[in-house]
């Protein structure tokens, strides 16, 4: 009777180990970074990967891809959840935004505008 309640709680624990080394799940992005005002692809932009906490607080680190000539930039292997991109090139307003990765292939086509021009009563 004694063996059987050790073999039961050995079983039970190997199913626990198992049901927590569950591999994670990760997705494979693509990015097109176009110019808002014709559609032509912004080449050699810095498009920012970080993720992010269930607080919405940004983690340690981070990752930075670059645009190709076709304005296209690629990463394989983000975990899911939460991501803040951020897309920097000169000459355009800063594009930042948080998405949910939660699927094994996801694009994101980002638009980046020309800087607004700014109003002062001091003309």
């Amino acid at each position: 009777m004694r063996q059987a309640g050790v073999i039961l709680v050995v079983l039970l624990s190997l199913a626990l180990a198992a049901a927590g080394d569950k591999p994670q799940q990760a997705s494979n992005l693509s990015f097109v970074v176009l110019k808002d005002d014709n559609g032509k692809p912004v080449r050699n932009a810095s498009v920012i990967l970080h993720q992010v906490n269930g607080r919405g607080r940004q983690g340690q680190g981070g990752l930075q891809l670059k645009t190709d000539n076709e304005g296209k930039a690629y990463y394989a292997g983000i975990p899911y959840g939460k991501l803040r991109i951020q897309v920097i090139a000169p000459g355009f307003q800063t594009y930042g935004e948080d998405h949910d990765i939660n699927h094994p292939e996801q694009e994101f086509v980002i638009k980046l505008k020309r800087p607004q021009e700014q109003h002062s009563i001091y003309k």
